[in-house]
């Protein structure tokens, strides 16, 4: 086969083909769906969040108590936050919490999960690389 003919049927692959899959182009962190009500800003779609990160909803609960400095609780698929807060404030917060406890530094996929390691630290575990590092537990 000549190097013309090759050209030409890459290219009519080409035009068959929309989009090339790309590794991870799928995976997005959630953005933060709230409702402010007083004082008080609801996440409703925890379980959503949750589901993608593949971590338990009290986990990043916890996590955002911590790094918002206030009362949480996690009520009925819901995270009630004290305080008012903007979708964008929480969507922050949701991104540094994958990029710190569910993207691998390593290989940039969130297929991991946590170990305890006591004294207030974390293992994150890549279960598609195998690295192994210790993070801060919140």
């Amino acid at each position: 086969m000549e190097d013309n003919e090759y050209e030409k049927l890459l290219d009519r692959v080409y035009t068959k083909i929309s989009v090339l899959p790309s590794a991870n182009i799928d995976f997005v962190v959630p953005k933060a769906e709230t409702i402010t009500e007083g004082s008080k800003t609801i996440l409703t779609n925890i379980s959503v969040i949750a589901d993608k990160a593949r971590r338990d909803p009290s986990d990043i609960s916890r996590y955002l108590s911590k790094e918002l400095s206030v009362p949480v609780s996690l009520e009925k698929q819901r995270i009630i936050i004290n305080g008012r807060f903007t979708d964008s404030e929480i969507s922050a917060k949701i991104k540094k919490y994958f990029d710190t406890y569910v993207i691998c530094k390593e290989c940039h996929k969130p297929d991991s999960h946590l170990e305890s390691a006591g004294r207030g630290m974390l293992y994150f575990v890549c279960e598609a690389c195998g690295a192994r590092y210790a993070v801060k537990s919140y």
